[in-house]
């Protein structure tokens, strides 16, 4: 089946576009970076491959996530390309279209967000731009799906429409750098003799930019250091012919005066002077005084809904459900079937108290993850990263890290992977160490469980403080790290795109909000449940074999063994560390774990339990612990993946402990100097 790749700047509809051509579905958000890896789907008519590619200004990579647009083209030449143009910023998006028009596939271009445009004034000549161009350009609304169909068409009958003249896209760059680009070009031909002779010139042009993709890829075919050569010979004649620095900015120049002529021709934007609803609200809500504390009032708000308005009340239905009919004709059942005590245990007060305890909490993640996607949906996620930019750059990253820091309030594990769009490699490491410390939604059934027994009248302003507290030990740690000699300073540089506000789609919205829940729901059937299964076990089974009393069991003794260590936070016991150790698995275990070894039927017959085993300060204490020691399994599994390294994986649990451990003592210690205890 032949692959149609599918390219564009960052935040111009590639995904939406994607979901409407695959009739799958993939995260969307309003916001540049979402895609951080390239997506397959098969086309609705099942004629080809979709690949959906991380978005890029430019084929010369800035970014790790920019890297994979480039090696495709490469490592797997596709059939033909969809390249998607936001037409509301057209001059800047063509920069990538030349480049790809260089590369010499069949393509079509999807002009994009037509609606914005002309909400700006600027209307674009379709035809004429077509003609310039020697590919079809259609317009489209991919977030509506508007026009897909007759891309889809148009995909069907492109090869046919692909000729010799529009496959040999050419600009003229000159007698030095056209004469290097032969040369090279002759000898990549000869290398690589099936390839079309656009291809030899396309990674010619590309060696001479100095795309380091393209030259570590030129490299195998070619001796380096003649590559080396000409390109040496190239700067030198051009600098001594026209004095310019280098031939990377001799090619730009030429294509953005041809890109400039082109938008010119092509785009009427003579209505374009009003002020836009965007730069109005953004006159506001990015306001250098009034912008944070909006931000922090939407934060509030989106807890008060979570926990006071909407979230406990579910909750508490949820709970009586799984405590009472699913409890009790489960043991119903099993006792009709004649079932040993050993399995009715198993299940019930195992397997279904385990998983039901954290599937009591379900509401509150599916209100908090619904509340995220409108952010992103609305762009008002960029604005927030433009806001932080000057705190961020104090501590040593800039604003597009604080994007990672946001999705790590849903998951940790995308979060680090969304950091390979932070260009400089001292940064993004940075971001992907300091990540885990957000507090994702595997936190939060510890955060309303503790939360709602020892602060049920700010529930919700506790939950605020704790998230607050692991960015502002994120940001700390930032700083101090970003001084030390591991991370030596390197020239940092802040690019984000601030997209048009939008209404989000409710269909949008729904999906993005269920796929996280499945998410939450796929690890509640696989993770949380074999942890429950395996804490039953442990606390049922000692030296003496099974049914011993829990205290004497190999989970108590497992506890044990470290409970003394933790007897200074205030919860040196061995229940709790119990929970904290099988909460390396995934955090929503700690409360599986709770709810097993305290044999509550209910979350309110736990809360009471737990309201005898810890005081306010020591709960406190505890939830400040779980915000912040090691990272899940699944997280530090990613970091050893990003880092490409274990030492630093190894590195983000310990000094996560260390920071935990000692923020925890202090809270618990000043605490009792003061008397709250």
């Amino acid at each position: 089946m032949n692959t149609i790749a599918l390219f564009g700047n960052p935040n111009t509809g590639k995904t939406s576009l994607f979901n409407k051509l695959t009739r799958s579905y993939a995260s969307v958000g309003n916001w540049a970076g979402v895609t951080v890896e390239k997506k397959v789907g098969t086309l609705r008519d099942r004629s080809a491959l979709l690949v959906d590619l991380p978005g890029a200004y430019s084929l010369h990579p800035l970014s790790l996530d920019e890297g994979v647009t480039s090696r495709f083209l490469i490592d797997e030449p596709p059939a033909s390309l969809i390249n998607i143009v936001d037409a509301s910023q057209l001059e800047r998006n063509l920069y990538l279209t030349v480049q790809l028009l260089e590369y010499g596939c069949p393509m079509v271009i999807g002009l994009n967000m037509i609606d914005v445009a002309r909400g700006r004034g600027i209307l674009i000549n379709e035809q004429l731009l077509a003609a310039e161009l020697g590919v079809p350009v259609l317009p489209i609304i991919a977030r509506s799906g508007q026009g897909t169909r007759a891309l889809l068409q148009q995909l069907t009958d492109l090869p046919s429409l692909h000729d010799g003249a529009k496959a040999s896209f050419r600009l003229d760059y000159g007698s030095i750098i056209e004469n290097t680009a032969l040369t090279l070009a002759e000898a990549i031909q000869a290398a690589l003799p099936e390839r079309a002779p656009q291809y030899a010139r396309w990674v010619a042009l590309q060696l001479i930019e100095g795309n380091p993709v393209v030259e570590q890829y030129a490299y195998s075919l070619l001796p380096p250091e003649w590559i080396r050569q000409q390109l040496e010979l190239c700067s030198t004649r051009l600098t001594a012919d026209n004095e310019e620095s280098t031939p990377a900015e001799h090619l730009r120049r030429i294509r953005t005066q041809w890109i400039t002529h082109l938008y010119n021709l092509a785009a009427d934007h003579s209505r374009s002077g009003n002020r836009t609803l965007t730069e109005k609200v953004d006159a506001v809500f990015t306001h250098p005084l009034f912008g944070i504390p909006i931000f922090l009032l939407m934060m509030f708000a989106i807890f008060k809904l979570t926990f006071d308005w909407a979230g406990n009340l579910l909750a508490d239905q949820i709970d009586a459900l799984i405590a009472g009919p699913i409890s009790s004709g489960a043991t119903s059942l099993l006792q009709l079937l004649g079932a040993s005590a050993f399995t009715q245990g198993l299940i019930v007060d195992g397997i279904i108290a385990g998983v039901g305890g954290v599937l009591v909490f379900m509401p509150q993640i599916a209100i908090l993850f619904l509340m995220i996607s409108l952010v992103e949906d609305s762009g008002y996620m960029a604005r927030i990263t433009l806001l932080m930019d000057r705190m961020m750059e104090y501590v040593g990253l800039n604003g597009k890290a604080f994007i990672p820091f946001i999705i790590g309030f849903g998951c940790n594990v995308p979060a680090v992977m969304a950091a390979r769009a932070i260009e400089q490699r001292r940064e993004r490491l940075l971001t992907i160490l300091l990540v885990p410390l957000m507090s994702c939604s595997a936190r939060l059934p510890v955060y309303t469980l503790f939360a709602g027994v020892f602060f049920a009248r700010h529930q919700a302003v506790v939950v605020m403080i704790l998230y607050l507290l692991g960015m502002v030990v994120a940001l700390g740690l930032a700083r101090l790290l970003s001084n030390s000699p591991l991370f030596a300073r390197e020239k940092s540089f802040f690019l984000v795109e601030l997209p048009p506000y939008r209404v989000p789609q409710p269909l949008s919205l729904f999906r993005n909000t269920w796929e996280k829940v499945k998410g939450f729901l796929h690890k509640a059937g696989t993770i949380i449940l074999a942890g429950s299964v395996a804490i039953w076990l442990l606390s049922h089974l000692g030296m003496q074999g099974y049914g011993v009393d829990m205290d004497h069991s190999f989970l108590a003794a497992i506890g044990g063994v470290f409970a003394p260590l933790l007897d200074p936070v205030g919860f040196g016991t061995w229940q709790a560390v119990a929970a904290l150790l099988t909460g390396f698995m995934a955090k929503e275990v700690v409360v599986s774990t709770m709810n097993i070894i305290y044999h509550a039927p209910t979350m309110e017959g736990l809360g009471l339990q737990l309201s005898s085993a810890f005081t306010a300060l020591q709960a406190f204490s505890f939830m400040v612990f779980v915000l912040l020691y090691t990272p899940c399994l699944a997280t530090v599994s990613v970091i050893r993946k990003e880092t490409q390294s274990w030492k630093w994986a190894g590195f983000s649990i310990l000094y996560a402990v260390m920071i935990a451990y000692v923020l925890a003592l202090l809270i618990y210690q000043l605490g009792r100097l003061i008397g709250y205890v």
